[in-house]
């Protein structure tokens, strides 16, 4: 909102957990990710601009790629490849989440008129006391008032809360949430690519993000620059725990069989305890390679993988049923939650955040109450709620589907992928609706 015509006149006030100061100051080095990184649409990409703030991201650590490949596990000849018809429009953009953080951090140092509170805890919401009949000062009983670990207490004309998918001002609101848990976790890691094989000069792997769906879930890798990649697989509890009891050697050799063996090969991979290695050189030995691997339709094997990056999170589904009550506007993941295989909860945070942004400036120039629901906040509902859900369920959906082993499902859903890929304008729209445009 700061960057907005008319809404950076209003007072602002951040209320952060964190040190932003360790955000301003965040630094690996250039052999070294974060095991969070986020894939950025064009769309997203273009708001960070326009807000001032890309400029100030480090793009020695974004990657862009113009490729996507994406099969069955369950169905080796069912796939679909989406390629960027220009070298300089890629399908997206991966950075980490901390640098993309910093960025931000450092253009809030640049608006004036923002209060900033960070390393500072909310203690409590409420609404604000009715005046009393002598006393002649505002009546902001309708506010809610923020009171803070560092004793300051805050009246909001209009909260917003960005503050996750525990959020205590969607408790305030009494903004109630559906959806499920998937018993499903995503492990994240960093990777290290090896070099000199065919995929290097078929399709560079700088440039490439590969998905293969399991009937687990998908396991994706994605480019970062350099050699390096980041890695989301979606396992149950029991594998993602294993997944990461494993040695470094055994781990490397689970992801690198995740992209290339049979379902029935990594089924069995999972139920030893060790010895990941030797049984994955003895499975590649007796199975020929594919096509799609002499093609260099799969990603390079992993080679490293850095210390201490291997860590899990649970999936889970969840969007509020509004995102605005009175003086209250949720955005992000306190809106919403969606499962990580399209790569969209970032990007859909992004976009709550323009939308509310652009209510609110409106509201403004015409004289209106930014808290109010009629006035202001019913058109960012309007505008997002609804986009948003269709996001989550086709994403849903996708993750069930795909979930599925019945032999008739695997057959159309493969029968589905090779129609689409052979489709370039259908492909061109699910690009376009992906990427937001």
């Amino acid at each position: 909102m700061g960057s907005q015509e008319n809404a950076s006149r209003l007072r602002l006030a951040l209320v952060e957990s964190q040190d932003l100061d360790h955000a301003r100051s965040w630094h690996l080095p250039p052999d070294q990710y974060s095991n969070r990184a986020s894939s950025l649409t064009p769309t997203s990409l273009s708001f960070l601009s326009q807000i001032g703030a890309w400029h100030l991201v480090d793009d020695s650590r974004v990657q862009a790629y113009h490729h996507m490949r994406v099969w069955d596990g369950l169905s080796s000849n069912s796939r679909i490849s989406f390629d960027s018809p220009f070298s300089d429009h890629p399908i997206a953009y991966m950075t980490e989440n901390q640098n993309l953080t910093k960025g931000l951090a450092r253009r809030l140092d640049e608006l004036s008129d923002i209060s900033m509170f960070d390393k500072t805890n909310v203690e409590k919401i409420s609404l604000g006391a009715p005046p009393s009949s002598e006393s002649s000062s505002l009546n902001l009983s309708s506010y809610p008032h923020v009171t803070l670990s560092s004793k300051h207490t805050i009246a909001a004309r209009l909260l917003v809360g960005a503050d996750g998918n525990n959020s205590p001002v969607r408790k305030f609101a009494g903004i109630d949430t559906r959806g499920w848990d998937y018993n499903r976790h995503g492990i994240v890691a960093t990777l290290k690519l090896s070099n000199g094989n065919k995929s290097d000069q078929a399709l560079p792997r700088r440039r490439t993000a590969y998905q293969r769906f399991l009937p687990t879930g998908p396991v994706a890798l994605l480019a970062l620059p350099g050699d390096y990649a980041t890695l989301v697989w979606t396992a149950t509890p029991a594998q993602a725990a294993h997944l990461k009891s494993l040695s470094e050697n055994d781990f490397i050799a689970m992801v690198n069989a995740a992209f290339r063996l049979q379902i029935v090969d990594l089924d069995f991979m999972f139920t030893i305890p060790s010895g990941q290695v030797d049984e994955l050189l003895w499975r590649e030995s007796v199975s020929p390679s594919t096509i799609a691997e002499e093609n260099g339709e799969i990603p390079s094997t992993i080679e490293s993988v850095q210390e201490g990056s291997r860590a899990s999170f649970p999936l889970r589904l969840r969007q509020s049923k509004t995102y605005t009550t009175d003086r209250v506007a949720l955005i992000g993941d306190a809106a919403h939650t969606i499962h990580p295989l399209a790569g969209q909860g970032l990007n859909m945070g992004l976009g709550d955040a323009k939308s509310l942004a652009s209510s609110i400036d409106f509201a403004v120039k015409h004289g209106a109450d930014i808290g109010n629901e009629i006035s202001c906040l019913d058109q960012y509902n309007s505008d997002t709620w609804m986009s948003n859900n269709r996001m989550l369920g086709a994403v849903d959906k996708l993750h069930w589907l795909c979930a599925m082993k019945s032999s008739p499902v695997v057959g159309l859903r493969g029968l589905g992928l090779r129609v689409v890929d052979s489709l370039e304008p259908l492909k061109g729209w699910f690009m376009r609706q992906a990427g937001g445009l």
